[in-house]
């Protein structure tokens, strides 16, 4: 395995070509994942929420600005 320093010496390209390698192996990895049960329960009570006008959807940059402003 190789560890951090190993990582930051190599190039930029070996790298990106690394990063591409563990990517790949995630994605493979991850058709064979299942989600929890838990996980589904929650994403349809957040769902309900939403339905309900409890929550309301905030794009990726709107929820990083009111997170950096606590």
């Amino acid at each position: 395995m190789l560890t951090e320093n190993e990582v930051r010496g190599m190039p930029l390209n070996e790298k990106l070509r690394l990063m591409e390698m563990i990517w790949d192996n995630i994605h493979h990895a991850a058709e064979s994942f299942e989600s929890p049960d838990w996980h589904r329960s929650e994403l349809e009570a957040t769902e309900e929420r939403r339905k309900a006008g409890l929550e309301i959807p905030m794009d990726w940059n709107e929820a990083k600005q009111k997170l950096l402003k606590r």
